[in-house]
């Protein structure tokens, strides 16, 4: 099977044109769009937010230049807010080691616990995570459950002298400047509404990642394909075959659906059959109900 990493251009013009129309949109949204009617600055707003962060993952993979210095600044400003993309970067490629995921100690992007863990914690906390584990609970409260881990983690991080959890949010600070001077200086967004578009484009996030990895004998068998191509896998940047995205994490996000078309059975058959049709599909199983269980049920592995 051809590899499109050997074929790789010095720009990648779908990428460079995405991230043209992510700040496009976040301009209009947080100025004229805002001026027009509220709720299209808060909605225009809130797409160009969750697209960001779509982009951010396609950076820290090496896109969309080969200079790896050049791609970082294109994501540079903090427009969502939460997550220093130098925190990002080293989280998310330390998850791409396949062999860890769903690891509830080595695995940083795993919403399983450990089950002697689950078995201490207090009633009201077992209750929040089992909420959490539908996809209403990931849209309502998945954001704020999930940064507060996550700040909780590198601040145990940095206190324990992990020089490179320090770096990550020194840097945030003046990536996240950037955004506050745009919101007090040009914005007509009140800043309430800006939270809120980022809140809830944390919120359109979560359903990518609900139920991207699952618990399963076998490290192939961990990762999802959703053949989805409506919005929702523009927004994510067919990250949804994410299988796919595994087994390449240096392709562009535009040669994905090609990949998965030509080699579907193989993906298929790699990844147990681990499939969903759509976002529809899996809005209509799982609102309501949890997914799994929030203590990893095949823990410990020997």
């Amino acid at each position: 099977m051809s590899d499109p990493r050997h074929k790789r251009p010095a720009v990648e013009w779908p990428t460079l044109a995405m991230l043209i129309l992510c700040y496009g949109t976040f301009v209009i949204g947080t100025t004229w769009a805002t001026t027009l009617f509220l709720p299209l600055g808060i909605l225009l707003t809130t797409l160009a937010i969750a697209l960001h962060s779509s982009l951010t993952h396609e950076v820290l993979h090496g896109h969309p230049f080969r200079n790896q210095r050049l791609s970082d600044l294109m994501v540079l400003p903090a427009i969502g807010l939460a997550i220093p993309y130098y925190r990002f970067r080293d989280t998310h490629l330390a998850h791409h080691q396949d062999s860890i995921l769903t690891d509830p100690y080595d695995d940083p992007e795993t919403n399983y616990l450990d089950p002697a863990v689950w078995q201490d914690m207090p009633r009201w906390l077992k209750g929040l995570r089992r909420f959490n584990n539908t996809l209403l609970g990931r849209l309502l409260i998945g954001p704020a459950l999930g940064q507060v881990c996550f700040m909780a983690g590198d601040w145990k991080a940095i206190r324990s002298g992990d020089g490179a959890a320090l770096r990550g949010w020194l840097w945030h600070v003046p990536a996240v400047g950037v955004a506050i001077w745009w919101m007090v200086a040009v914005s007509a967004l009140p800043i309430w509404a800006y939270l809120l578009s980022a809140y809830v484009a944390l919120s359109i996030l979560k359903i990518r990642t609900f139920l991207e990895h699952q618990a399963h004998e076998r490290a192939r068998g961990r990762t999802v394909i959703i053949e989805d191509h409506g919005p929702l896998a523009w927004i994510f940047l067919y990250n949804s075959l994410h299988v796919v995205h595994h087994m390449h994490p240096r392709v562009a996000w535009y040669n994905l659906p090609r990949l998965f078309r030509e080699h579907r059975e193989r993906y298929l058959s790699r990844n147990d059959s681990y499939y969903y049709r759509s976002y529809a599909e899996i809005f209509s199983r799982y609102f309501f109900k949890a997914k799994d269980p929030v203590p990893h049920p095949l823990w410990p592995r020997d």
